[in-house]
């Protein structure tokens, strides 16, 4: 059989038995797991400045130096354990590697929290016979193991994304599982060793084998605190929106004022450039746009002290907004085949081309229902019609464009005028109040407003809802 590997690397954390499977992988003669190759504070091992000749210096210089030596002076498949703290730049280079073996340990992070602080409490990190054990017990704190957490579960991800994106494949185990040899032969096999072995190790021991009630002082109180943490993400909110790029040609610079505004589609725009233009005595259409990502950066180093901002709508108006432009209007547009299908399909009746004199206030409010309706299944990628920008959540418009550029304020519409002033007071410039834009459509929102329109829009833009913590409509 063809090797499909060179060398493999075992991702796991501080008190995942990682230790104990290494010992397993050097009991095969053609595997040889050189321990923390990567820590930062030793090369390999405990007291170890060096390995193959590489030293901790020439490995922060080159770090993949190592790994050619490894290969170079082994008899086999070398590979080395690595851990989240570990040199991030190697982490990279061997998830996209297809030659490196992906062994993926872990364990119940609340067994490795408990030992993690054992034996940071006995300063015993290794047990190769019972009777040296130094054993203690340790209180639990909700908010240091939530730390563990978050950090182990990132981990994770970061590894099972890395795989993902290269189209490769790793062998998971769990803790329990490193002393069973039928899987030890076979993580051998998956790595590509010709050998199997009958037993495991006997040179590395489970340090603390009692059960968790034993070992935390204050057992009751973890068992509390940990019924408060939602262990299936139950809070999430799902987001099956595409990632929006940062959207840069379509941010705006003052002609003269260090002020950049980065627009949230269908949100308040027309006002913001009539008064980003007032301030340097220009018109809207002097105002810098369609930049490059490299002439932004080139302002912002020209610019010290500058500010930028956007502006969000409540997200019940802002979908009001979208429908009165973009779909009640019957025209030749980018959004007459979604307007077609969202009639057809969804029961968005919007009228035909001349009918709007008879289109009625119940009839709008109907309309626009559906269009909740239908926004709340597009947004969960259950249409086949495009998520498009100008309905997008606002959350997700800002996360692209915080690839580029973090808006120091983001202002609410009810704010804008106040907020507006105050930015351009704190850049010693004096300014009017803003001219708010009108609210356009055949109704306005006030006018067919009822309780069921919040709930729709609730339920199609939670995510907004809950980041930028919006409340009722009426009540803004």
């Amino acid at each position: 059989m063809s090797n499909q590997f060179e060398y493999f690397v075992v991702f796991a954390e501080m008190r995942t038995g990682s230790n104990f499977l290494e010992a397993s992988l050097n009991e095969f003669s053609d595997l040889h797991c050189y321990g923390e190759a990567y820590n930062p504070h030793f090369v390999g091992h405990h007291n170890k400045d060096a390995l193959f000749g590489v030293d901790m210096a020439q490995r922060e210089i080159s770090p993949l130096s190592l790994i050619e030596r490894m290969k170079e002076n082994t008899d086999g498949f070398p590979g080395f354990r690595f851990f989240n703290d570990h040199d991030p730049r190697v982490m990279a280079h061997v998830l996209e590697d297809p030659r490196c073996a992906k062994i993926i340990l872990t364990r119940n992070p609340l067994d490795s929290y408990v030992s993690l602080k054992i034996a940071a409490q006995t300063g015993q990190w290794k047990l190769s016979d019972m009777k040296q054990r130094r054993s203690a017990t340790v209180a639990f704190d909700r908010d240091e193991f939530l730390t563990h957490l978050e950090a182990k579960q990132a981990f994770q991800l970061d590894i099972l994304k890395g795989m993902q994106v290269s189209g490769q494949t790793g062998f998971y185990v769990a803790y329990e599982d490193i002393g069973n040899v039928d899987v030890l032969n076979g993580m051998a096999r998956f790595i590509g060793s010709s050998e199997r072995i009958g037993a495991t190790p006997n040179s590395v021991k489970k340090q603390n084998p009692s059960e968790l009630e034993d070992k935390v002082t204050n057992y009751d109180q973890m068992v509390k605190d940990l019924a408060s943490i939602d262990h299936f993400a139950l809070s999430n909110t799902p987001n099956f929106e595409p990632r929006r790029g940062p959207g840069v040609p379509g941010f705006y610079l003052a002609a003269e004022a260090p002020l950049l505004f980065i627009p949230v589609a269908a949100s308040p725009k027309a006002s913001v450039l009539g008064w980003l233009a007032a301030l340097d005595d220009v018109d809207a259409e002097d105002l810098q746009t369609n930049l490059s990502q490299k002439a932004l950066r080139q302002w912002k180093r020209d610019n010290p002290g500058h500010r930028s901002f956007t502006v969000i709508r409540h997200p019940l108006a802002r979908a009001h907004q979208v429908f009165c432009e973009y779909i009640v209007p019957k025209r030749d547009d980018n959004f007459s085949d979604p307007r077609k299908v969202m009639r057809n399909k969804y029961g968005v009746a919007v009228p035909n081309q001349g009918e709007l004199s008879s289109y009625s206030k119940t009839e709008h409010r109907a309309a626009f229902a559906n269009f909740l309706k239908f926004l709340k299944g597009n947004l969960a990628g259950q249409t086949s019609i495009r998520i498009d920008a100008v309905w997008a959540t606002q959350s997700a418009l800002l996360q692209g464009a915080a690839g580029v550029v973090l808006p120091d304020a983001v202002i609410r519409e009810e704010e804008l005028s106040d907020r507006l002033v105050a930015m351009a007071e704190s850049l010693g410039i004096e300014t009017d109040a803003i001219k708010m834009e009108p609210e356009i459509g055949p109704f306005r929102l006030e006018d067919i407003y009822y309780e069921e329109l919040e709930k729709l829009a609730m339920a199609a833009y939670r995510k907004d809802y809950i980041n930028f913590g919006f409340g009722r409509w009426d009540e803004s």
